[in-house]
């Protein structure tokens, strides 16, 4: 591995920089993993070209992007995705999926893409990982919406986790993938059932003493289940982020509300203030920038499959959610589930890397999911607070 500290430090500084920048900006309103992406595009080779990926910055971005998705089931409350709210988001992710084949192929039809299946799959996911620290902060995640929208985005991300562990691993025997799948589902779902109620004394006691201590053994056990099924998904040829998931989701499922509670914000440090920021600011350096702008039908690919997150994700959301929800936050709803990026970045690369997409569509598809970033939640925080506005008695 070439260790160039140089551009480490350079992505750090990047890090660093993207939160000042999205503060000066008040009238521009921009997600910070948004500005972390667009820093990357300029500084790295698709504009000024002064840094490289090296393999350092690869395999942090690879952990960044690994702390994303444990982050994203670490937050996951299981109690929210019962009764109601999981059967409207099965439902409404089984529709998008039966959307995007239909759509997928009808653009591999008129030789658009190459792909019905990556495609199909990119088009199904939801940046929940991205969207929870957004909405955290606007005050979207709580009540009847935010039960609502975390069974939406879990499923949005569940579901395309499993597709592309099932069909687009490396494994070549679709079958071995399936056994593989179900028998990873089953060690993560016995190690689930075990650790609620395997909690010896002693450790209890070291992760209470060393909550507000320099040990942090709670955070440095968080790591080692990350760390190690992640690993495991690799043995068994699954895709990262499935490991990651579940690794979020088992730790959430071991500490108990109380411990969780106290947890949050030192992983939150750890991922969004160290590995998260590397991964999408390398992301930006990856992105092929020349792809999109050397012809017309590469530049308009952006805005079809930006329209095309809003048909598969956000349109079965205004039926489905018809009696559960106003149309305001149908609307609100349907913008955020269609907002897409990390999986969009995994599904490309596997596609490109595996010869079934070309760097236009890839490049479309994750400069879709980047516009996606940027607007949608935007949009849908808008329409929200003006239903609140407009129901507030004068």
């Amino acid at each position: 591995m070439h260790i160039d500290l140089g551009t480490l430090v350079v992505i750090v500084a990047l890090a660093a920089a993207s939160p000042l920048i999205v503060d000066v900006m008040p009238r521009i309103v921009l997600p910070v993993v948004v500005v972390e992406i667009l820093l990357g595009i300029i500084v790295g080779p698709p504009i000024l070209n002064l840094i490289h990926v090296t393999g350092l910055a690869q395999v942090l971005a690879d952990f960044g992007l690994a702390f994303l998705f444990f982050l994203a089931g670490f937050e996951l409350d299981l109690n929210q995705l019962r009764g109601m709210p999981a059967r409207l988001a099965l439902t409404g992710w089984g529709a998008s999926v039966a959307l995007a084949l239909v759509v997928a192929g009808l653009l591999e039809a008129l030789d658009v893409v190459e792909s019905t299946l990556f495609v199909g799959v990119a088009l199904t996911t939801t940046a929940l990982g991205t969207l929870a620290p957004m909405l955290r902060d606007n005050g979207d995640a709580e009540g009847r919406f935010g039960a609502l929208m975390a069974a939406a985005g879990a499923f949005g991300e569940v579901g395309p986790i499993i597709l592309i562990s099932l069909l687009l691993s490396e494994t070549s025997n679709r079958g071995i993938s399936a056994l593989l799948l179900v028998a990873f589902g089953l060690i993560t779902g016995a190690a689930a059932f075990a650790a609620p109620r395997l909690k010896p004394v002693r450790i209890l006691q070291v992760l209470e003493q060393t909550m507000e201590r320099t040990g942090q053994f709670a955070v440095r056990l968080a790591l080692l289940i990350l760390i190690s099924l992640v690993y495991l998904s690799s043995r068994l040829h699954l895709d990262l982020v499935l490991g990651a998931f579940s690794a979020g989701l088992l730790a959430s499922i071991a500490c108990g509300p109380r411990a969780k509670q106290l947890m949050q914000p030192r992983l939150d440090a750890v991922g969004f203030g160290v590995f998260i920021p590397i991964f999408f600011i390398v992301t930006g350096m990856q992105f092929d920038l020349n792809a999109i702008t050397s012809s017309v039908s590469g530049m308009l690919k952006v805005p079809l499959f930006l329209a095309m997150f809003l048909v598969v994700r956000g349109l079965p959301s205004l039926v489905i959610y018809r009696y559960a929800l106003t149309a305001r936050d149908r609307v609100a709803l349907g913008l955020y589930a269609s907002t897409a990026l990390p999986l969009v970045v995994a599904v490309t690369s596997l596609g490109v890397k595996d010869g079934e997409m070309r760097a236009s569509t890839a490049a479309g598809l994750v400069g879709a999911a980047m516009v996606s970033v940027m607007v949608f939640p935007l949009s849908a925080n808008a329409v929200r607070r003006r239903g609140s506005a407009a129901d507030t008695p004068s």
